[in-house]
């Protein structure tokens, strides 16, 4: 889920309220609130917190909710986001995987790291999530095992982009598992889905929700049309480069969810025309896509 801001340069809640009901009638199982996506990094703790606390309640129970907002460095200051940001009850709190460890340290520092954070919150239910953002760590399939044997993590947001390693993560886990893998890149999103991940929570279902919504739905019962699909959403996902959050933004605005394209982490004037004429593009490629895969 992105951030509309006002021309104040303060969370647009009457915005927020509208992109979920655009997420739940364009076929979305849940959101991700308050992520990379939502610019948590330039957001302050009270931001995070009524952020969350909107969508929560704006859903009103009807979809999953999952919130993150885990930026701080040390973990006194990252046990006091989670203290936070606990109040507002979402689904899962969930961790950002390299403010478990520095880029220089090694496994055993992320691990003691993140059990103590479960040792402190047992009550908490908390989700995974291999953000890029200031560095990417790749997590374990060891740790992810042992994770969801101890039932601590029942969301985890995969960026491996890597096909080899998905597989190895869905066998390790199996099917059922209580923790839930959801892939975010769209060249290994069908791969994932035959390997037994629970869906795709990228920054794509900002754009054509519906088109992933039908892939998960149909992978296994249609797979010439999901091929054909997954191909298509590949192509269309490099779009994810063009002044993103802002030509997420002027999307929405073109879906009928009005929002200013205020930016904290991008600068609204690098957004150019060229932008826009991609975006309005691809707005007609998702409508003919339903036409021309026959899709229903």
């Amino acid at each position: 889920m992105v951030t509309p801001f006002t021309a104040a340069d303060k969370p647009d809640y009457p915005a927020i309220r509208n992109m979920v009901e655009w997420y739940i009638e364009n076929g979305c199982d849940g959101i991700f609130a308050v992520c990379q996506s939502s610019e948590m990094f330039f957001l302050s703790l009270a931001e995070k917190r009524d952020i969350a606390a909107c969508v929560v309640d704006s859903v009103g129970g009807r979809i999953a909710v999952v919130v993150s907002g885990h930026t701080a460095d040390s973990l006194d200051e990252q046990k006091a986001e989670i203290e936070s940001m606990a109040r507002v009850r979402a689904d899962a709190y969930v961790l950002v995987s390299n403010r478990l460890a520095r880029e220089d340290e090694g496994e055993a520092v992320f691990v003691k790291n993140a059990s103590a954070l479960f040792k402190t919150f047992p009550d908490i239910q908390f989700g995974m999530y291999e953000c890029p953002y200031p560095y990417k760590r790749l997590v374990t399939t060891e740790f992810l095992l042992e994770c969801a044997r101890g039932k601590r993590l029942s969301f985890f947001k995969d960026t491996c982009c890597d096909p080899d390693r998905i597989r190895e993560r869905a066998a390790a886990l199996g099917a059922p598992s209580s923790l839930a893998l959801f892939n975010a890149n769209a060249a290994t999103i069908l791969e994932s889905l035959i390997a037994g991940y629970a869906g795709y929570n990228g920054v794509m279902a900002n754009y054509h929700p519906r088109l992933y919504a039908w892939l998960v739905a149909n992978f296994a019962l249609q797979p010439v049309k999901s091929r054909k699909l997954a191909d298509l959403l590949t192509v269309l996902a490099l779009s994810e480069a063009r002044c993103y959050p802002i030509t997420a933004k002027y999307h929405f605005n073109k879906c009928a969810v009005p929002m200013s394209l205020n930016s904290r982490g991008a600068d609204v004037a690098g957004f150019t025309i060229n932008d826009r004429l991609g975006m309005d593009a691809l707005i007609a490629v998702e409508e003919m896509a339903w036409e021309y895969l026959g899709l229903s």
